[in-house]
């Protein structure tokens, strides 16, 4: 039964605990990330319960689907030992098929409880049951086997049934070899699978809503399709396109994606699935050979850990303080105390203060300042809660940055954010020194 028709795949987590909203279904988001690499459409998501009959409704809706059947149905959950782990048998049900002992399967089980040192149970060997037309997928860190299988015989149409474990460290490592075998069988029926390109474009200080507006003329293009999302503290862009080779695909995403840059100019901030602004600072840092050092208060030391998590970090890392006390400011970093009487200690001036004064007393190249009003108490009318001043030392000048995030937020999240605007100052000076300094030496501005 050749066929031309694009392969389509709809993926189907088992488990009440899903529905309860006690588990969280990431793999769902894994699979559908996979699946698109290998140029298979996925049109929808479906969740169902530890309940036969409602798995076996799942079933019948996503094959027989007017417009649009799926080939491909990706089930993740209920390979498990216990009674309600029903996957396996409720399909063999579904389709009409005697189940059997995958003999590879029960040894495999037996032998992950003898290096152990434990006795496996009867249950544990229902493990190994599989219809008798599929075939086992190994299961190298589990005892719960998957299934591939062909199930075209019992459907209208070419169908091809994947069954993971719903553990995602399982699935993820029994991936490659039921895709081997998805593969093997979208050749066998001659479906065309398009290549699918495509790249994540990563912006600071502008909304989805702005973004929306600039590009108004590229939201509705089909091929490469431009969407937006909104991640924590920044918006990406995926830029994706289908082509019959890789290479078509990358030519129709280039022109977009460079329009799109130049468009968003002064937010853009880089380009790949993640990309962290500390991850940015860290390169320009050692790409430039320069330190850093760090005082904060209100962050109580979220910065400095970021810019930590990086993998080499002690090569731009000088010394990060926290300094959370007007005492402390004085005695460690040599905030005048008159100045914080006077000033405040959440002022452009202390800000600066703390800068240069760490600056100093490291040596480092740059030296970065937090202080602010994290909530949900401390706030008044002059000064609410979300308000943070940021002082930047250079070698081209001091200076502070007034930033106010909303104070609707918890105090871990205005903390975030606070961090997230910090670094992305320090990543804006990094780039472009002289520029930086140009703008820095305009009146006094606010980013809200």
């Amino acid at each position: 039964m050749a066929t031309n028709t694009t392969p389509t795949a709809e993926i189907i987590a088992i488990g009440t605990e899903l529905l309860l909203g006690d588990v969280v279904n990431s793999n769902a988001a894994w699979i559908s990330n996979e699946l698109a690499d290998l140029g298979i459409a996925v049109y929808h998501h479906s969740t169902v319960g530890d309940n036969p009959a409602r798995i076996g409704e799942v079933v019948h809706t996503a094959l027989t689907r007017p417009n649009n059947p799926a080939n491909i149905l990706i089930f993740t959950g209920g390979l498990g030992p216990t009674a309600d782990d029903l996957t396996v048998a409720t399909l063999a049900k579904h389709f009409g098929e005697a189940m059997t002992s995958d003999p590879a399967s029960e040894a495999a089980i037996k032998a992950f409880f003898i290096a152990r040192g434990m006795t496996h149970s009867p249950s544990n060997l229902k493990q190994a049951l599989r219809p008798q037309s599929a075939k086992a997928i190994t299961n190298p860190i589990g005892t719960a086997p998957g299934i591939a299988w062909d199930v075209t015989q019992h459907c209208s149409h070419p169908a091809f049934i994947c069954c993971y474990p719903g553990v995602p460290k399982e699935l993820k490592a029994m991936w490659a070899e039921g895709t081997e075998q998805l593969l093997a069988w979208i050749d066998t029926y001659n479906m065309p699978r398009p290549a699918m390109a495509r790249t994540f474009l990563h912006f600071f200080g502008i909304g989805e809503s702005k973004i929306g507006e600039l590009l108004a003329d590229m939201m509705d293009s089909a091929n490469p399709t431009v969407a937006p999302y909104v991640g924590r503290a920044e918006v990406r862009l995926r830029v994706a396109a289908q082509a019959p080779s890789l290479e078509d695909a990358n030519a129709l995403i280039d022109p977009v994606r460079q329009t799109i840059i130049e468009r968003l100019a002064p937010y853009y901030v880089g380009e790949g699935e993640a990309f962290p602004v500390e991850e940015r600072v860290a390169d320009l840092l050692k790409t430039s050979q320069h330190t850093i050092a760090v005082a904060e208060s209100c962050t109580g030391g979220l910065v400095s850990s970021r810019l930590t998590d990086i993998a080499g970090s002690s090569v731009y890392t000088t010394l990060n303080m926290v300094a959370y006390s007007n005492a402390t400011k004085t005695s460690h970093l040599g905030v005048p105390a008159t100045l914080i009487e006077t000033e405040d200690a959440v002022s452009a001036a202390v800000a600066k203060a703390m800068a240069d004064g760490i600056r100093g007393k490291t040596g480092s190249h740059i030296s970065l300042a937090l202080t602010g009003i994290a909530g949900p108490d401390g706030g008044s009318d002059d000064k609410p809660v979300g308000l943070v001043w940021l002082g930047l030392a250079t070698p081209h000048g001091t200076w502070a940055k007034q930033v106010q995030v909303n104070p609707k937020h918890k105090r871990p999240e205005v903390k975030f954010w606070f961090s997230q605007y910090a670094l992305h100052w320090v990543r804006e000076y990094l780039q472009h020194p002289a520029e930086f300094s140009e703008k820095q030496a305009a009146p006094e501005h606010s980013l809200a």
